[in-house]
């Protein structure tokens, strides 16, 4: 386990501690002398007080005082964690769009703050590892998507290994890039870079980018988005991406999954097509998680 534990440390070198955490996915804790300032279905805040904050790579963040077991105020999974100095101080924020919440933590002073890299017990089997879902897609390539061909796996590219690599029902070159846990707009900055490294090798063949992922946090949802890449859910459904203009979408996937089906859907806005239903596929959770 790879910790970074600096000792009241200036504003300026914690903030750079904390976004290169949050970027990496890293557990945070801090400890220091903040208040808290909650905004959402209702409001609240904490005036000044020595508190622990942790900032976990799922999205959730707990504050606790030296009292009791439970939080003072929280944020549950699925949140988005910010950075920033603000009047002086160093303020740690986290929020959601759906439903619209915000925590803000600014330390006045900080006593400790440790950044880790965090390997849960879990990941020391072989289920629920990188390598078991690579050997899934490998062993049924419709996991990823009808019609997908893997033709190879750590394919060196000039940004580095691609998981797997293969070709679409079209003939399209795809790059799958596999995460074992909750990702975020790392993760798809660095499928970005693989898919520009492959378009370089095959110009004007449209490579396609898939993540394959548990769960992505909503800014990384929006970046996959915004570069024109997909996801694939590991443990659930295909998340159909952005429909065709002035069509209406195929309502979510997951909406329509039994306890024992998965459905995938695809789309290909540059091609004018909006996303379609591919095939029933039997459904396996290889990370599970609540």
């Amino acid at each position: 386990m790879s910790v970074t534990t600096p000792h009241r440390p200036a504003h300026r070198d914690a903030l750079a501690l904390f976004e290169t955490a949050f970027d990496a996915e890293r557990m945070v804790t801090a400890f220091g002398r903040c208040t808290v300032d909650y905004g959402g279905h209702a409001s609240s805040d904490l005036g000044p007080g020595d508190r622990l904050v942790v900032c976990k790579p799922d999205g959730t963040v707990l504050v606790h005082t030296d009292e009791n077991r439970k939080p003072v105020n929280w944020q549950p999974p699925g949140c988005t964690h910010y950075a920033s100095l603000r009047d002086g101080r160093l303020r740690i924020r986290s929020e959601r769009s759906s439903p619209s919440e915000r925590l803000d933590v600014d330390f006045r002073r900080l006593e400790q703050v440790t950044a880790y890299t965090v390997e849960d017990r879990s990941d020391l089997t072989l289920t629920g590892s990188e390598e078991d879902l690579r050997s899934r897609i490998l062993d049924g390539p419709g996991f990823v998507e009808l019609g997908f061909r893997p033709t190879a796996t750590e394919r060196e590219t000039a940004a580095g290994p691609v998981d797997v690599f293969g070709t679409d029902a079209d003939g399209r070159p795809v790059v799958v890039e596999l995460k074992r846990r909750r990702v975020g707009p790392s993760a798809a900055s660095q499928l970005r870079r693989y898919v520009d490294a492959v378009d370089e090798e095959f110009p004007d063949e449209g490579v396609r980018g898939i993540l394959v992922a548990p769960s992505v946090t909503d800014r990384a949802a929006t970046l996959l988005d915004e570069q024109g890449l997909e996801y694939t859910n590991s443990c659930r459904c295909r998340r159909p991406r952005a429909a065709e203009a002035g069509r209406k979408s195929t309502p979510t996937a997951t909406a329509g999954c039994g306890p024992d089906t998965m459905v995938t859907g695809r789309s290909e806005a540059t091609a004018g097509s909006g996303p379609r239903i591919e095939a029933l596929l039997p459904r396996i959770c290889l990370f599970p998680h609540k």
